[in-house]
């Protein structure tokens, strides 16, 4: 027997799926959630390319929730830095934040900084 046979292949990672919830802004008109899908479209790099996502990565879109799935190994870090860019660039990054959700590890948030404890703050 050789050693190491019995192994299955290694360095294989199954495919995972990141949501975006954009819920908040979207209704309150703020931004735009088809934007959001196409700037993603655009920007996520597959092999050192931009914009050629082939079948390795889907960017789709249900109501006010944008998930992207991936074949490839995918981090969640990269999903979260092109989420913040996109907000920087529609000059909204001063109001939104992406946040990690506490119920689901593979769902981002878009919430609004508290800026009203940031004025009871200042008051006293």
């Amino acid at each position: 027997m050789s050693r190491g046979a019995a192994a299955g292949p290694k360095g294989k990672k199954k495919g995972v799926a990141f949501t975006i919830d954009c819920g908040k802004p979207v209704e309150d008109k703020i931004m735009d959630i088809a934007s959001l899908e196409k700037f993603l479209q655009e920007r996520i790099k597959v092999g050192g390319k931009a914009g050629a996502l082939g079948d390795a990565v889907t960017v789709t879109r249900d109501k006010n929730k944008l998930t992207v799935s991936s074949d490839n190994n995918f981090s969640k870090r990269y999903l979260k830095y092109l989420t913040k860019k996109y907000l920087k660039k529609h000059n909204v990054r001063d109001w939104l934040r992406v946040i990690a959700s506490n119920k689901d590890r593979n769902v981002y948030e878009l919430r609004y900084f508290n800026i009203a404890e940031n004025e009871a703050e200042e008051e006293d």
